[in-house]
């Protein structure tokens, strides 16, 4: 008994085709595997358990601003090396290939726009650029943020996504919070509205400061926040920590914040917000 092979028959085989890479998203949530055009489409937010993977800020400038309106502000902030501070690698290194794997020069943007023709200061945290960490220059951004929203008595929303403060930079870092909450108190004694959205994640010393002392304290369904990571906090205590465990939901449960707002609802959910609690700052 003899068996067919393709070579004795001379018959051509072709390379095995390939699938392209990024064209398919494995959701960490429910394992459900996405086409990835179609996820872009629903806004990166996954059609079976609702998951919100984590988005770029652009995605947020798109999603919230009117199309057209944007006009970004205080582009001219940049980092130094204060401690000359070297680790693994050295923090201008850190900087250098951060700025090329983003694009951007810092892990916030500024914006001066509108929300259905209701205009506000929007400032949006980026977590790809050193984890999101509030150095001097996040810092200083949201304090000049504030302050022209306080000039021109326009609401300011933040969406946080941060890992927390910048340890490269060591205690000017830290100061940060103490800079940011105190132009957020002045704004907030002038009458001023501001609206945080929590994304995933929103930990330590963006937490500790202006994550938590909005009027109204927003975030997307699943969010991590917290101050210390739930795998340190369970070390410390050393007991289990409660099923969802820093999540936003748990959090809404405990008080922490306002409202859980899919993706998809958030500009609507936003200027509902700024009319209503705008006019009754006013």
């Amino acid at each position: 008994m003899s068996w067919f092979k393709r070579k004795d028959k001379k018959i051509n085989q072709s390379e095995k085709k390939s699938i392209p890479d990024g064209l398919w998203e494995k959701c960490p949530s429910c394992t459900e595997i996405i086409y990835r055009p179609e996820l872009e489409k629903n806004r990166m937010v996954c059609h079976h358990c609702k998951h919100h993977f984590r988005v770029s800020p652009q995605v947020y400038l798109e999603l919230i601003l009117d199309h057209g309106s944007a006009n970004r502000l205080f582009t001219n902030l940049q980092s130094k090396d204060f401690l000359k501070f070297k680790t693994g690698k050295k923090y201008t290194n850190q900087l250098k290939e951060a700025k090329i794997k983003t694009g951007e020069q810092e892990a916030i943007r500024i914006y001066q726009g509108s929300i259905n023709e209701l205009p506000v200061i929007l400032g949006i945290m980026n977590f790809k650029f050193i984890g999101g960490s509030m150095g001097s220059v996040v810092g200083e951004a949201v304090s000049r943020a504030v302050k022209r929203a306080d000039e021109l008595s326009l609401p300011f929303i933040l969406v946080c996504a941060s890992g927390g403060a910048r340890m490269q930079e060591g205690a000017i870092s830290l100061m940060q919070l103490a800079k940011t909450s105190a132009h957020l108190a002045k704004f907030a004694k002038n009458g001023g509205l501001y609206i945080p959205i929590l994304t995933d994640p929103t930990t330590g010393g963006v937490t500790a400061s202006f994550g938590m002392l909005g009027d109204v304290i927003l975030a997307e369904p699943g969010a991590l926040i917290g101050f210390a990571g739930p795998r340190v906090i369970k070390q410390t205590i050393g007991q289990d920590l409660p099923k969802g465990f820093q999540r936003s939901e748990f959090l809404m449960e405990k008080g922490f914040i306002d409202h859980i707002v899919p993706r998809s609802e958030m500009k609507q959910k936003l200027s509902q917000l700024v009319h209503i609690l705008k006019n009754e700052k006013a």
